[in-house]
């Protein structure tokens, strides 16, 4: 049995342990590849494993041996999924691996923002605290999390730990309404929730109903000084308007780990050199080697339960 990996590079196999997944078959590794290449790539190949690579219904079309696609990762908006349904093409995804890293990661923005500590450290390196005639620079505002409101939106095992960790700083937690249209006791419609959050975290994935919801009015009705998190997916965002939100000042600040494009271009709205308060990081909430290696053995288990006849994760 023949497998192909197309984009290796995304989990940084030199840092984890390939070796169950090479027991599987025989594999062929790419570092990245590019959307002319994916067809020649993809020809024999009955497995293929994709973390960001396009596999569009013209590309599996164009591959008649394709069995299984495993997404190394949960999102699967990659990957046409009716298209491989139809060709009678296996998809599995994987979820769960990323619950610590990314809860971890939403809270050190929470924390960054909430304390200036990138302003304070820049300050430092200024010389400004070696001139204080006091013991302390105060320059910048400082935000107790404890006895402030946490708004979720996205209430899966990400939000959850998000809420957990949250908690044990002292925070309120005040969960949003599912776009799903099931009920959930306690939880609050968005009117009720913004006006309400002194942090907003985002963990809903990117669908037709979600794209750009953080719009003006969206963020119009947020608390005044609100902080707003998003480590889910960039297009949540309408990112003209978040620029316009931080610099009037409405907006306290904002800690992005996703953007729309991804790498962004120079020239991103975001990446303006006027806009305060904003923290970039470039996708990495993810990052930890404990969470890619879970990833991996997630891909592992996905083609196991499949080999064995019971597929498992399966999302077409």
């Amino acid at each position: 049995m023949q497998g192909v990996f197309l984009d290796t590079e995304t989990v940084n196999p030199e840092q984890l342990d390939f070796s169950a997944l090479e027991a599987l078959m025989s594999w062929t590794f790419h570092p990245f590849t590019a959307p002319a290449e994916r067809i020649a790539r993809l020809q024999g190949a009955e497995v293929v494993i994709t973390n960001k690579v396009v596999l569009d219904a013209d590309t599996l079309a164009a591959c008649p041996s394709l069995k299984l696609i495993c997404i190394c990762a949960t999102g699967t908006n990659n990957v046409d999924l009716p298209a491989a349904k139809a060709q009678g093409i296996t998809v599995c995804n994987v979820s769960g691996y990323a619950r610590a890293s990314v809860a971890q990661h939403s809270l050190m923005l929470m924390l960054t923002l909430a304390t200036h500590c990138v302003q304070y450290d820049a300050a430092v390196k200024r010389g400004e605290w070696s001139a204080a005639r006091q013991f302390c620079l105060l320059d910048y505002p400082i935000m107790e999390l404890a006895g402030k409101t946490l708004g979720i939106i996205g209430f899966g095992d990400l939000g959850r730990e998000t809420a957990r960790l949250a908690e044990a700083f002292g925070m309120e937690i005040a969960v949003a309404q599912s776009f799903s249209g099931a009920s959930h006791e306690g939880r609050l419609p968005l009117n009720e929730l913004l006006p309400r959050a002194d942090v907003l975290s985002l963990h809903c994935p990117l669908t037709a109903q979600t794209e750009k919801l953080v719009n003006a009015a969206f963020l119009a009705q947020m608390k005044a000084g609100a902080l707003l998190i998003n480590t889910a997916r960039g297009g949540l965002i309408d990112e003209s308007a978040l620029a316009d939100a931080l610099r009037s000042g409405h907006l306290g600040g904002a800690g992005l780990d996703v953007l729309s494009s991804e790498p962004p271009s120079r020239d991103h709205v975001l990446l303006a050199d006027d806009i305060p308060n904003l923290i970039l990081t470039p996708h990495n909430a993810w990052g930890t080697r404990e969470c890619r290696q879970r990833l991996l053995d997630g891909v592992v288990s996905n083609i196991s339960s499949w080999q064995a006849g019971a597929p498992a994760n399966v999302v077409n």
